[in-house]
């Protein structure tokens, strides 16, 4: 199959066939891979490290999985296997490094005030603080804005479970928020 073959086919059906073909060397198949599962590799690497890191690991990830696929079983357990090495790669990156003294803006928008910047860095280093599973279930969603169903296929988590941890992620996350702005009024 050429690239556009691969964009084609539905996600579900697909997955076993695209993850064989991949591990087979067929490069359509890994692009196909990538543009899938990038943008939540990347979604999934923002909850543990800085924006700039998360851009280089996410080729990491894709490069060490794509040198594993044999080490794969299953190929429909591709996205949680995936999700796996992010998470382990994500995880080496923050151990290697001191831990940082302040938090950096991610993304300047020209457009955004002063305070709505301190928001949005307040809002993801409280994620960032959050439990793994709590903290991979809202950045998957708030980040890379998928679905509960979309979730769960990619963590491997039931749709029940997704729904669990949204909400117990954004119980934390608000909890966690509404300290950071009484806090701030202390001061």
């Amino acid at each position: 199959m050429n690239r556009d073959d691969w964009d084609d086919v539905d996600e579900a059906d697909a997955l076993p066939a695209l993850v064989d073909a991949a591990r087979r060397g067929s490069g359509s198949a890994q692009d196909a891979l990538y543009r899938r599962f990038a943008p939540v590799v990347h979604g999934v690497l923002l909850g543990y490290v800085q924006k700039a890191d998360a851009d280089d690991l996410t080729q990491d990830v894709f490069e060490t999985a794509l040198q594993r696929l044999d080490q794969l079983r299953e190929a429909a357990a591709f996205p949680g296997w995936l999700l796996g090495i992010a998470r382990h790669a994500a995880l080496d990156t923050k151990r290697r490094r001191a831990p940082l003294t302040g938090i950096e803006i991610e993304a300047v928008d020209v457009n955004a005030t002063h305070e709505d910047r301190l928001d949005a860095q307040r809002s993801l280093a409280a994620i960032r603080g959050l439990p793994e599973a709590y903290r991979e279930t809202l950045m998957l969603r708030l980040v890379e804005g998928l679905s509960g169903p979309e979730i769960a296929q990619r963590t491997g988590l039931s749709p029940g479970g997704v729904r669990v941890n949204l909400h117990r992620g954004m119980a934390l996350l608000r909890a966690a928020l509404a300290d950071e702005r009484t806090g701030a009024r202390a001061r």
